[in-house]
């Protein structure tokens, strides 16, 4: 099963054989759990977190739900003066495996993002950040620098706050571009010197927000460092 199985369409369309729903899971989970040992922890961290918070709505909903669908008797406790009921789903609803798959899996979700998280802070500890000259009132364009320890480069980016608004709040995001990459054995630039190089290239921002990176580790740059230093940048800007 690829990780990418592992969605609200899995959990919501439960098959017959609910040991194969349970096997599929901990397949994709053991997958994603194979790229944790290998330092990769995005797109699955990120996904994951999204999915344990659309599958706890989902079954706080199917709580709610199941009160609202008609009962029958189930017992009668003439003892302690009590009648037990049980609920009676719609016809072709299959809602109980539903809820039993999700009430499963859960913690089994939630374990694995623990195990992300302590990778995703590991990186973001060891990733250290130095503001480049002085930095303009204006923080929400610029650029940063950012070592791939792997290729044995340093990779320039421009970077763009942008806002964007949901039905309960407003969000801020980091879009960037790709500028170009300096090797790191032949590039000895300080990082002012790199700055003062791409105001010469972009008369569009002559006085740019500028952050320099910097790691001793070697980890996959697309799939830790990389979405580790957006995250970091942001909380450098303040939001």
């Amino acid at each position: 099963m690829s990780t990418s199985s592992l969605n609200i369409d899995f959990f919501t369309n439960v098959e017959s054989d609910f040991e194969i729903c349970q096997y599929k899971v901990l397949a994709g989970l053991k997958s994603i759990s194979e790229d944790f040992k290998n330092n990769k922890i995005y797109p699955h961290l990120s996904s994951l977190i999204e999915l344990h918070r659309s599958l706890s709505d989902i079954l706080g909903s199917l709580q709610t739900l199941r009160s609202e669908f008609p009962k029958r008797i189930k017992k009668i406790d003439f003892v302690n003066e009590r009648i037990e009921h049980e609920v009676i789903f719609t016809a072709g609803a299959d809602l109980a495996k539903v809820e039993d798959l999700i009430e499963w899996a859960l913690p089994l979700i939630q374990a694995k993002i623990e195990e992300g998280k302590a990778i995703f802070e590991f990186v973001d500890d060891e990733l250290r950040v130095e503001e480049v000259g002085i930095i303009p009132g204006y923080t929400d364009e610029g650029y940063f620098f950012v070592p791939d320890n792997e290729e044995s480069k340093l990779l320039l980016f421009q970077y763009e706050v942008t806002v964007f608004e949901s039905a309960d709040d407003k969000y801020r995001a980091l879009k960037t571009a790709f500028l170009k990459a300096l090797e790191q054995g032949m590039a000895q630039l300080s990082p002012n010197s790199i700055k003062l190089d791409l105001i010469n290239e972009n008369k569009k921002l002559p006085n740019p927000a500028t952050y320099a990176f910097n790691t001793d580790l070697y980890f996959p740059f697309r799939e830790t460092i990389f979405p580790v230093t957006k995250r970091k940048l942001l909380r450098q800007l303040g939001t």
